[in-house]
């Protein structure tokens, strides 16, 4: 009895059709108190309406599952990006339905507008097409789908709860991935707005013997070669491989700051997942280290093919602390993990040149052993601040307090590269392509 109810009434709900109609019932009730000609018309309409209700109500219901639904999700969702979501939904009624379609989405979205309302013809199947864009890493649980159908007669709607909730992980972003491989393969990286780099001298790891064609390099003949083979031979040499590349990634509160949606810790995670994909396909290899009050993660710097995997397994789980990091364990870490000279991209940010003194002379340290590179970020909304014209006294004052921050940040480059130490200032949505165009440039330039 209990599955009865639960069956038909609590899936039941009333349409605004209805309620018109019952309204009309009741107009023409109140009327006949004054014209008496109306007659047994009320009577005959309230009939006609509960007739129509129990007929609706018995094509809804005369079946068990009139509708079915299946959600089709990736297997986990990309941080910061847009994720394509598919609900596909087949109408085994015999007439025409109406639906109304609400998907429950996580409740991380915070979105309550995921309706969809469509009419579906007898055995049909239509699909929705819609996008969510995480920007938190971590599960995300999806709940029920409920699709409200009703008949041609439209007086009520039986609710079913279709498919089941399920629960989806979401990784530091990978799905654009593909296109930071094609740049490290092809270097046609002015389609992502990045000037190409001039090549400087000549490495020094032998590739192949090949024969001379018009604008090699005359120094690269091999004569030893050309004389056995009796045509001109040159050697040809490759990029140096195997070099140690490490993203260091600051946890400390300094990387809460929120910018689109994502705090400058996802945007770190993210450009590290890309630069680690391209470095492994340089043949390189790619290592993490992350840092707040104390050392976080360590992976040690590889090449093989699940490398990637373990890193974006690592970043998956980390999030921001409250207290600043602690560079003099970052030292000791490096010097004990990092055995030969490599790579040290460190993802970090710093709002005033007082809170860069603190931390240069670790970064001097670090620079002595090994290549350096500080990125931090570029306060956009204060970028734009200084950019506009002040309207009165307070605008005037706003502008100048931007316009000393966005100077100290261009001091804290300088202040860098005088200490030998390789900087990028960087906005937070570019950080990702920046980057990857630095670490090319530096291989190209054979600095590591």
């Amino acid at each position: 009895m209990k599955k009865f109810f639960q069956q038909y009434y609590t899936n039941l709900f009333l349409n605004d059709r209805l309620f018109a109609a019952l309204g009309v019932c009741v107009v023409l009730f109140l009327l006949k108190f004054f014209f008496a000609w109306l007659g047994e018309v009320p009577v005959i309409a309230t009939g006609v309406l509960l007739a129509f209700f129990l007929i609706d109500l018995f094509i809804l219901y005369r079946i068990r599952q009139g509708v079915n639904a299946r959600r089709f999700t990736p297997k986990r969702l990309s941080n910061g990006d847009e994720n394509p979501i598919q609900i596909e939904i087949k109408n085994s009624y015999g007439f025409g339905v109406n639906a109304r379609v609400i998907d429950e989405v996580p409740f991380q979205f915070q979105i309550r507008d995921k309706d969809f309302r469509f009419a579906l013809k007898p055995a049909e199947i239509k699909s929705i097409h819609y996008n969510l864009r995480p920007t938190k890493r971590g599960e995300y649980n999806f709940g029920l789908i409920r699709a409200y159908i009703s008949s041609p007669i439209g007086l009520i709607s039986r609710r079913y709860n279709l498919a089941t909730a399920n629960t989806l992980p979401v990784y530091p972003s990978f799905i654009n991935l593909g296109q930071y491989e094609l740049m490290a393969i092809s270097h046609q990286l002015t389609e992502l707005g990045i000037k190409k780099i001039r090549k400087i001298g000549q490495s020094t790891e032998f590739d192949q013997i090949k024969n001379y064609v018009g604008g090699d390099d005359i120094r690269t003949i091999n004569w030893k070669a050309t004389a056995r083979k009796g045509g001109l031979m040159v050697n040809t040499y490759t990029d140096e491989r195997s070099q140690n590349i490490y993203c260091i990634i600051d946890k400390s509160r300094v990387m809460r700051m929120p910018f689109e949606g994502l705090s400058l810790l996802d945007y770190a995670i993210n450009a590290s997942v890309a630069l680690a994909k391209v470095a492994m396909l340089k043949e390189d290899k790619a290592g993490l280290i992350t840092v707040s009050e104390t050392i976080g993660s360590v992976v040690p710097a590889d090449r093989k093919a699940a490398q990637l995997g373990n890193i974006m397994n690592v970043l998956y789980k980390e999030k921001t602390r409250y207290l600043e990091s602690n560079l003099e364990a970052l030292y000791s870490t490096v010097r004990s993990v990092v055995k030969q000279r490599g790579l040290l991209i460190f993802f970090t940010n710093f709002e005033s040149m007082s809170a860069l003194q603190r931390q240069l002379p670790y970064l001097r340290r670090l620079a002595k052993y090994h290549l350096l590179l500080v990125v931090f970020f570029e306060n956009t909304e204060l970028s734009a601040l200084s950019m506009e014209p002040a309207k009165d006294i307070e605008g005037i004052y706003h502008k100048t307090i931007a316009e000393k921050f966005v100077y100290e940040k261009r001091l804290m480059v300088k202040e860098l590269n005088k200490n030998g130490i390789l900087s990028i200032l960087t906005p937070p949505q570019k950080l990702t392509v920046n980057v990857v165009n630095q670490y090319l440039a530096l291989k190209a330039q054979q600095r590591i």
